[in-house]
């Protein structure tokens, strides 16, 4: 099987190319951003596309929307989403117009080789892998307490910073990091508590009211 993978992290796409090179894969390119990918995927023609949702520059949706571009153009091509988060923005309409050779799968949730690997065979014979919590997601189940217990540890104690009245960069020196990661944690509340950007309301508010109601 010929893979491009593409991951903004270097670590982990060095990590994932020499895990797959040893279960007997060819890993024909890493990248870590959309364009990149793109790029390399009409170079190279792969079996599957390993695509995290998250890329440079905004770290927001590129990856899925290079996604939909590439089933648009190879109807064949195996997709396999390996995101930390959970996101129903463009995967929604990919889910429903190209469920073929398309898997998604939550990072945490890899626990050895063994699983992607299985998950990247049946994407290439053209099944669908999704992990359960993407299901529930994408489906939209649950009121926003209940979809709290989605977040990380993390995700958690940069919520309850908010809830108290601070600011990301107040937030970041609170929990020692800095404000990228901040912003990081937070488009993932959003994203996580299913609150998509909308000019009829304030998403934090309504992230911080979910923490006050649990």
């Amino acid at each position: 099987m010929r893979i491009v993978l593409a991951d903004d992290s270097t670590l982990l796409r060095e990590g994932l190319a020499r895990l797959l090179t040893e279960a007997g894969m060819t890993v024909v390119a890493g990248v870590g951003d959309a364009d990149s990918l793109l790029a390399a995927v009409a170079e190279h023609r792969p079996d599957v596309a390993v695509v995290d949702i998250r890329m440079p520059p905004t770290y927001e949706h590129e990856g899925a929307r290079a996604a939909v571009v590439l089933k648009e153009t190879y109807a064949d091509l195996g997709v396999l989403l390996l995101s930390q988060s959970l996101e129903a923005r463009y995967v929604t309409d990919l889910v429903r117009r190209h469920p073929r050779a398309l898997g998604y799968l939550l990072k945490d949730r890899v626990t050895d080789v063994g699983v992607l690997v299985e998950a990247l065979n049946r994407v290439r014979d053209g099944g669908t892998v999704l992990d359960p919590d993407v299901v529930t997601h994408l489906l939209g189940r649950g009121d926003l307490a209940s979809q709290l217990t989605r977040l990380t540890d993390r995700e958690t104690s940069v919520l309850r910073l908010m809830a108290e009245g601070l600011s990301n960069r107040a937030i970041g020196t609170g929990l020692h990091i800095d404000l990228r990661t901040v912003e990081s944690h937070v488009s993932s509340i959003f994203t996580k508590l299913d609150l998509p950007v909308s000019t009829d309301e304030n998403r934090r508010v309504r992230a911080v009211l979910a923490w006050l109601q649990r």
